[in-house]
Formats: C-alpha cells, structure tokens, sequence
C-alpha cells in the first residue's frame, strides 16, 4: 500500500536549534490496539458534555467556547491565546463534534506525538504520520484514516503539502483544518520551512472546510501575515489578553553571564526554573555550571540523543527543584505549573520569542521572575543570523525592525510590562512588577533631542525609518538624503554632536515609551503618537536612559513558590508526580502526558477519597478516570492514611 507523502523526510528541521526546530521526540506506546482506537467515533452535540466526560473539565476558558463555534458554524478563525490557554481544546473538541476528519498541521514530530499520545489517553482515536515512525506504523495510521476509525490526524506542514496526500485526503471527508503553532508561518523563513509557504493552497482545495489558525504570539505585523497568506486577506480574530502580571520582569546589563547566572539561580535555590542559552555549548557550559555549584540542573538540545531528551525532559517534569537548561528547542507543548523563573543568558530573537519562552513560568499563577542578561555582542550575534538568513531583502527588514522593538524593550526608561503589552496592541498602566517600576534607573533630560527627532520624523512625512532620521539629524548627505531633497530640512544637521547609536538608542525608548510609532510591518517607518505630537508643542518632557551600552538595573526581588499548597499538600503532590512517572515510564510516555501539574495539585488539595470524588478533579475525563483512577486514589488513601468513603467503584 502507498501512503500518500511517504516519500518526504524533512518534518521537523531536526538537528537545528532555530526556532521550533527539534522538540522532544516521544516514541508512541506499541500497543497491538492503540489506546483510543476503540473509542465511539460518532459526532456528539454537546461542547459541554465533550468538555467533561472526555477531557474533565468543567468549563471553559476565555476565547475557547467562541473559537469552537466559528468552525462548528463553517467559519475559518485565526484564535491568539497566551501560552496555557488550552488552544488545542479549540480544535479537539470541535473534531469530536463534526464527526469526519480533522486535519492538524503541526510544526514538530514532538508535539504531534505528544498531543496524539494525550488524546489516546483521553479515549480519543488520533493518530499521526511522521518521519520518525516505521513506514508499516505510518500505513497502519493511514489506514485508519482512510477508513473513518479516527478523528484527528497529525501532520507536519511537509507530509501534508504533497500532491499524494492532498489528492487522498480529497477523497476523506475532512471537516476541519486546524493549523498549530500558526506563527510559524509568518517567522519561518521560506528557506528554513518553505512547506509554511505552500499551505495557502489548502483554502482552494478544501474550499468548504473551516481552517482554524491558533498561536500564543503574534503581534499585529504576524496577524496580518498569517491572515494574507493562510487565509487570503481578512479572517475573523479572536486576540485574547497578552498580560501575565504574575511575571516580574528584569533585564541586566551582560557582564559576566556565568557569575550572574550563578548568582540569580543560588537566590533562587529549590525553586524550579528554565535558563535559556543561545547555542549547544553555552547549554552544556550553564548545565555544568550549576551543577558545580551544587544545583539540580540538565541539559536540553537538538543534539542530545532522543533517549537523554527524554531522560531529562522526565526529571525535570518531576522533580520540583529541577533546572533546565536549554536552547529554544525546548518548550513547546511543555506545562509544567510550578516554573518560578526564566532566565535567558543571551537576546531571544524578538519581543514574541521572549513572550513565548518566558509564559512557560508562573502557570500556577502563583509569582514568577523573567530575568534576561542584555549585551552589544548579543545584538551584533542577533544581526548576523538575520543576514545569513536564506530569505528575500522584505523578510530580513522585517526581522531586523522586530529585533530593533527588542532592543527599545531592553533599553527602555519606563515600565517593562507597558512596553512588552503596547508592541502587542494592548494599553497598560506602570505595573510595579518590573524592575524599572520597583527601581527606577538614572535619567536624563532628553526632551530637546527628542523634540529634533519629532521634527525629523514629521519634516520628512512620517515615511522613513530610523536610520534616515539618524542621517538627517547628523547632516549625512547621502544618496537618498540628496535624491528626497531632505539636506534643505530645518532638522537637517542638528544633531551632529551626538553620535549614530545614541540617537538610535533614544528613538527605540521614544517607541518603546509610545511617543513614536514603528511600522513593523512595512517598511519601517517612524510615525509620531499622540505623545509624540504633545512633545513637540511643549506639552510634554522626554527623560531617557543616556548610556548607549545596555545599563544597569536594580537588584529584583526572587519570587516566591505560592502559598497556597501546604506542607503536607506539597509531599503529597511529590508522592502523586512520582506515582505519574511511573507510569509514564510502563507506557513510554512523557510523564505530563497522564496527568497536567495543574490536576495533581488539584488532587493534593482536595484530597479526593473515592472515584466519584475523583471524577471531580479538573482534568480527568472518563478514560483517564478508568485507566488511572484507581492507582491515585488509592495512593492517596495510602499517604494520608484514610479509609475510602463510600464505594470506590461507584461513579
């Protein structure tokens, strides 16, 4: 039998540690029926009732419910929900419902596998073809596909994009496309991906099929990307808040990244957290580090053999003081609840990278610390891939202007948190949560200079970017100065005493303080803000960081482990992640995959006694209710020492 798309072998990029290119690879239990395989394949007509009796939750998050209507309605959506939402129910639960089959585009083997794993777990029939299975266990798959006996299907964007495979599942009643991770399709370069570039066609081939577009990050630049591309032009949206107040915020000046990385993880011994490295060897260097200063910490990158991604991957989901120290190849689909911090050694490569990596922290609610260490040498590094990116001129302006909204970040005078939300569209106030909020740094009086930077920017009709505005302040006669006849501007020179990177520093903090605009997604352009404007009729003042290095910042307070689990609650909550690893380890499978963070620590709070009880915790639906419910309750019943209240078996 031929398995339409057999013939590709590149669904991950593995072996790269670019962004989202080599996860966790998980190898799917070989049981002769597959978990989930057996389970009722008729569409069912309740959200609610889908929502508990299959996944154990009683209701339903902010953006969920509308997301599952649009395509359960025949509307194609593009849905933007911070990391932990549970954008996967978005889908999962609708495929349940249309009956047919559900296409899932997924951008990495690990994730697909993971999530096929989980939904088995649940009592629901998934499967996946992946370069990393055997070809008999893909014609396994597809035969399943091809004969109705599953609901969702996983492929990576490269098995899918085959004339074979679209022609097959032409013939299938496909009732949903839902495309994962659909920021890849915006930040991928076409190089690095170009199969991102080919699902355009999946809108003319599957003309009345739903297409649901899901995300944690993208700013409005990506949005009207993924809109053009996937969806040819408008779609409908839902953007839900970006804001994790319980998230401190700190950047420090790069000095000696082994010392302070040393110094911020002993402040926070015996809690867990993520640091991210650049490359593999700083990896193993900062792994080794901590591990010399007696810290509990691995190592995590796309070239580790899969069984040491696993091993650790394993340890760190459940040993509660556990460091990880990783590339960016570690991360998606992870939930681990109790991450108290995040620390990046060196610059991520844009304000959506750092929201994305930082959001793996503080998922309990509970307070968290993202601490990232800012140098000259990262920006010069950040530079260079964007140049040595296979990409046309468009895509590396574009690059460079989110890396530029980076750096204003970095180097800004005022609230972090307002800056982070405000390249995302959304207003704050000064939250008290980030170290330029709880210790301020020394600033100067720069309202003359950022008054000749607005009479610049609107002289020259809010058309050019920084770097002609940089020209024009310092008297460059360059080509494009002459040609746009802007030598003869009244700004024109004024600024000549001060060097190139000080007035590109105190643009970026004038858009970063939301005096100016950037134009990410065109060309760059600097427009002026309604506090701009103010500035130039000498309504408003301008104090900025005056050092053109990355400066200092003040010394941030470790966050503490919330205090809503007690002592006891908190030794049970070991006892039950340990009971998870075992038998993550009897079925192959990563241990969050049984059971989320979030459900033990439910568990260890309320302390359920029986199954009824049990079947109330959040996050355990019927399957998992029948395949684990015993095991845990009688562990609970063994560490607190009570006897089972009414009968175990009724539920």
């Amino acid at each position: 039998m031929i398995v339409p798309g057999m013939t590709d072998g590149a669904d991950d990029g593995a072996g790269s540690d670019f962004p989202g290119a080599q996860g966790i690879q998980v190898s799917l239990a070989k049981d002769s029926d597959p978990p989930g395989m057996n389970a009722p394949i008729l569409p069912v007509s309740s959200k609610q009732r889908v929502l508990r009796d299959v996944f154990g939750f009683n209701a339903f998050r902010p953006g969920q419910e509308a997301a599952m209507d649009a395509v359960l309605a025949g509307r194609s959506i593009l849905s933007v929900m911070p990391t932990g939402s549970g954008k996967s129910l978005c889908f999962q639960v609708p495929a349940l419902m249309l009956g047919g089959l559900t296409v899932v585009v997924s951008p990495l083997v690990a994730l697909m596998q993971d999530q096929v794993a989980a939904l088995r777990l649940a009592g629901v029939a998934a499967d996946t073809i992946n370069s990393s299975r055997s070809r008999e266990e893909n014609i396994a798959s597809w035969r399943r596909a091809a004969s109705g006996d599953i609901r969702l299907l996983y492929l990576s964007p490269e098995r899918l994009m085959t004339d074979q495979m679209l022609a097959a599942l032409g013939k299938l009643p496909v009732r949903l496309i839902a495309v994962d991770e659909a920021h890849c399709i915006s930040q991928w370069g076409p190089a690095f991906r170009p199969d991102y570039e080919m699902l355009s066609r999946l809108r003319d081939l599957f003309v009345d099929v739903p297409i649901m577009a899901l995300t944690a990050t993208a700013d409005e630049s990506t949005r009207a990307d993924i809109a053009a591309r996937l969806f040819g032009g408008e779609v409908e949206q839902i953007v839900l808040g970006f804001d994790r107040p319980n998230i401190r915020l700190t950047v420090a000046a790069k000095r000696e990244w082994k010392q302070q990385l040393a110094s911020f993880v002993r402040a926070h011994q015996g809690q867990s957290g993520i640091v991210y490295c650049l490359s593999r060897k700083r990896t193993e260097e900062a792994a080794a580090l901590l591990v010399a200063q007696g810290i509990a910490a691995l190592p995590y990158h796309a070239g580790m053999a899969k069984e040491a991604r696993e091993a650790n991957q394993n340890a760190f989901m459940t040993e509660p003081q556990m460091v990880m120290v990783a590339t960016i190849a570690f991360g998606m689909g992870i939930d681990k609840a109790d991450v108290r911090y995040v620390f990046h050694t060196d610059l991520p490569g844009s304000l959506e990278s750092y929201y994305q990596e930082i959001g793996r922290a503080g998922r309990d609610g509970g307070p968290a610390e993202a601490h990232m260490l800012f140098g000259l040498g990262d920006i010069r590094m950040r530079r260079l891939f964007i140049e040595q990116e296979e990409s046309n001129d468009g895509r590396k302006r574009r690059e460079h202007q989110r890396l530029a909204a980076l750096i204003g970040y970095c180097e800004g005078a005022s609230c972090r948190r307002r800056t982070l939300l405000g390249y995302f569209g959304e207003d704050a106030e000064p939250c008290g949560n980030c170290d330029l909020c709880l210790n301020p740094v020394a600033l100067a009086d720069g309202t003359e200079q950022s008054r000749r930077i607005c009479e610049a920017v609107l002289q020259s009709n809010e058309r050019y970017g920084a770097a002609h505005i940089v020209d024009i302040l310092r008297g460059a006669k360059t080509e494009k100065i002459l040609a746009a006849g802007h030598d003869r501007l009244g700004a024109f020179g004024g600024g000549a005493a001060w060097k190139k990177e000080q007035w590109r520093s105190l643009i970026r903090q004038l858009v970063a303080g939301g005096f100016l605009n950037h134009d990410v997604a065109g060309y760059g352009g600097l427009s002026l803000l309604d506090d701009g404007r103010a500035l130039l009729r000498g309504a408003r003042s301008f104090h900025h960081r005056p050092d053109t290095a990355p400066g200092t910042v003040g010394k941030s307070r470790g966050a503490t482990p919330s205090g809503e689990v007690t002592a006891e609650q908190d030794i049970l909550f070991a006892a039950l992640k340990r009971l998870r690893l075992r038998i993550a380890g009897e079925r192959h499978l990563p241990a969050y995959l049984i059971f989320s963070d979030k459900t033990l620590l439910e568990m260890a709070r309320s302390v359920p006694r029986n199954l009824h009880e049990f079947a109330m915790v959040n996050g355990v639906g019927t399957s998992k209710l029948r395949d684990f419910g015993q095991l845990f309750v009688d562990a609970i019943l063994s560490h607190t020492g009570t006897a089972p209240v009414g009968a175990n078996s009724g539920v």
